[in-house]
């Protein structure tokens, strides 16, 4: 008797297991993208992208050098143009309003954000020879992966990580998340080929992003490519607010 009590136990409780497991793989991308409205009147324009319309912020600046922008997982990235203006003067800046996000259509996922991101970089580069990437949190790891293979002036990341899937698991210690997650943003994997100057600008007190990942992500660089700015007092979420932050992207 006991031992078949023992055994049911077992099951409901493994039952249980793989029913969160089944939630979490379910609902994984609510708990990664939260798509917010594009406020204010920047210019704007859309990228056509076939399964959806990609809304791109600028600061409507006519030059052959730009900065392109890829913000946190929730952003108004229209919203970050006019210190992006102030940090890199003279430079036409866009920001990339991801999918579902400021007005854009389709659904966010890794492998749709990096490939409009590319699509939309190749497209600008064609008039801006000169191009800078930014980006912040979510988008370090976009603007990592469009970096690669591609010409690049410099490439700024903001509060970066080594990869989500690594961030998840040690917020979900106890689950598989590995095995579970899609979008993975394995940013490490993307480091070591990339040539160009390129500055990693970290929040001392970061509560969503361990600065032992951003300081890992910067050891998988090639030597000499990659470099740290710490803004020891800033969380996650403030660093844009600190005296030198915008000094601070455009440094080399």
């Amino acid at each position: 008797m006991i031992r078949r009590t023992l055994a049911v136990v077992a099951l409901a409780i493994v039952l249980v297991y793989l029913a969160i497991c089944g939630l979490l793989y379910v609902s994984q991308r609510g708990y990664l993208y939260f798509p917010v409205p594009r406020q204010g009147n920047a210019p704007a324009f859309v990228l056509h992208r076939g399964d959806a319309d990609v809304v791109v912020s600028t600061n409507g600046v006519d030059s052959p050098a730009a900065v392109l922008f890829f913000g946190g997982n929730a952003e108004d990235v229209s919203q970050a143009i006019p210190l992006l203006t102030r940090a890199f003067p003279g430079r036409a800046v866009f920001a990339m309003h991801y999918r579902s996000y400021g007005g854009s259509t389709g659904q966010p996922s890794e492998v749709a954000l990096v490939a409009d991101g590319k699509r939309l970089f190749d497209l600008l580069a064609k008039e801006h020879p000169s191009m800078v990437l930014v980006g912040r949190s979510l988008g370090s790891g976009i603007a990592l992966q469009v970096a690669v293979g591609r010409r690049v002036e410099h490439l700024v990341l903001v509060t970066p990580y080594d990869s989500i899937s690594g961030l998840a698991q040690q917020r979900f210690p106890l689950f598989p998340v590995r095995w579970i997650l899609r979008d993975t943003y394995e940013s490490w994997r993307y480091a070591a080929k990339i040539h160009v100057p390129t500055t990693l600008v970290v929040a001392g007190r970061d509560e969503v992003i361990p600065n032992t990942s951003s300081r890992l992500l910067a050891s998988r660089f090639p030597r000499g490519v990659a470099s740290i700015v710490t803004f020891a007092d800033a969380n996650h979420n403030d660093i844009s607010g600190f005296d030198g932050y915008a000094d601070a992207l455009g440094q080399r």
